[in-house]
């Protein structure tokens, strides 16, 4: 690739990772935020979720805003949203408007990412240059969220709003260089007949809305379970309207047909489990490290920066995989390498040293580096342009919902069996559970490959 082509790469990547690092960062932050703010345990609660209900709630907008609206105008635009209301999250002095500022980051987030990711896809020709960019788009991603952990754990020592201003100094440089370096649409999004589909956008905002709503309240368990429901079928409904006005829409929001197509199917629901799966392990593994060991929440970090591994692995090891066997093999590889990880530590003890806990941190970075860069790619992969935001938006869709009910997940089967080591070991049921559903979504796809002519340049996970 030219240098100019690195230089995209390195911006957009810098986006994702700011994205990843935020979150963490934040993540490790919150008690101390609780404490110095006097914040109940529901605000503090929601200053974690009402990220997760922007971010999800509008990634399927986002993905398919950059398509209509332009890809270069939807990354900077949001992208300075997502500075701004970082440092509004600075400068907050109450729960509320911190409330709103990690709501409103969120919602930057779900059209910034996409955005990103889109640009990559059509900015990189389609094989082994646009493979390597996806991949080291996916490995700055996972890094970004390791690495967070021991930037916040660090920036905390220093006053819990550092961990706001790191991202709005980051955001300020990488929007510099991407006014440079993001190019230009190509032709601008062509007239649509039937004007923009503002029913379908309003009825996929509230319907992602709802049930991101719905994941969150899964973590009180039993508590409140009628409420639950009734957020999930009200999320249902909406979803249900939000399908009959694309039917019959002159130009709807989202092609229902790529909904359907059976390699974007597996590669999204392969995410959102591998995701899932990554994010409940790593809450859980981060509880018993805090709660039960009282290890502080920089030597927590510390102990979990070796997952970050994927960082150096998926640019590196994973795209000579790929090229030697295959997509769709590596995916399952990672899926049983995540299994293999989260099996190890099913028998966490009260006083495990960190030699035994080492394999299963080591193996849950590998199978992060060979699982998430090839799933982005399979998403993505065959695609026509003028939908790869689209393609984008749903993949990101599936890994923050992926997340959300992995951490829900978790929190609720620790509640049910009553805490404790007792619970983490519930706990991690989860993990495990969701890597083994994703291995065979994987066997799957390497089947459905095998059915197929195969390709002479590559194979891809479809």
């Amino acid at each position: 690739m030219s240098s100019r082509a690195w230089g995209l790469l390195v911006v957009l990547s810098g986006a994702v990772f700011l994205e990843g690092i935020d979150v963490a960062m934040l993540a490790v932050a919150v008690p101390t935020v609780r404490a110095e703010l006097g914040l109940t345990t529901a605000a503090a609660a929601w200053v974690m979720s009402a990220y997760v209900l922007g971010y999800a709630g509008f990634t399927l907008l986002g993905g398919r805003a950059a398509d209509l609206l332009g890809r270069r105008r939807m990354f900077l635009g949001w992208l300075t949203v997502f500075l701004l209301f970082s440092g509004l999250g600075a400068l907050a002095d109450d729960g509320p408007t911190l409330v709103l500022a990690r709501f409103a980051t969120g919602v930057a987030a779900a059209f910034m990412t996409p955005a990103a990711l889109s640009i990559i896809t059509t900015s990189y020709p389609e094989g082994p240059q646009r493979d390597k960019a996806l991949l080291v788009f996916a490995g700055v991603a996972g890094g970004g969220f390791s690495l967070g952990l021991v930037a916040g754990g660090l920036l905390t020592q220093l006053g819990w709003r550092w961990v706001f201003i790191a991202p709005v100094l980051f955001a300020a440089v990488l929007l510099a260089a991407a006014v440079r370096l993001v190019p230009k649409d190509e032709r601008a999004p062509a007239p649509r007949r039937g004007g923009f589909d503002l029913a379908g956008a309003l009825a996929a905002a509230g319907t992602m809305l709802l049930l991101a709503y719905g994941v969150v309240r899964l973590e009180h368990g039993l508590d409140g379970w009628a409420l639950t429901l009734a957020v999930f079928a009200a999320g249902s409904a909406l979803a249900a309207v939000f399908v009959r006005v694309e039917r019959r829409a002159a130009a709807p929001l989202v092609r229902l047909g790529l909904l359907r197509t059976p390699s974007v199917v597996r590669a999204d629901l392969g995410a959102l489990l591998f995701v899932g799966a990554f994010f409940g392990f790593q809450f859980v593994a981060t509880l018993y490290l805090q709660e039960l060991r009282g290890w502080s929440s920089l030597h927590t970090a510390l102990a979990l920066l070796v997952m970050g591994i994927d960082a150096v692995l998926a640019p590196t090891l994973t795209p000579r995989l790929v090229a030697r066997y295959g997509n769709a093999k590596v995916v399952l590889g990672g899926f049983l390498a995540a299994l293999a990880a989260y099996v190890l530590f099913l028998p966490v003890g009260p006083d495990w040293s960190y030699a035994a806990m080492f394999p299963t941190l080591l193996l849950t970075g590998l199978a992060f580096s060979l699982a998430y860069g090839p799933l982005t790619i399979a998403g993505t992969d065959g695609v026509a342009e003028d939908e790869q935001g689209l393609a984008g938006g749903l993949l990101t869709t599936a890994t923050q919902f992926g997340s959300a009910i992995g951490i829900a997940a978790v929190t609720a089967v620790y509640g049910l069996a009553g805490g404790g080591l007792t619970g983490f070991r519930a706990a991690l049921v989860v993990p495990v559970a969701m890597a083994a559903a994703g291995a065979l979504v994987a066997v799957a796809a390497l089947r459905a490959r095998r059915r197929e002519p195969a390709e002479p340049a590559r194979e891809v996970l479809v």
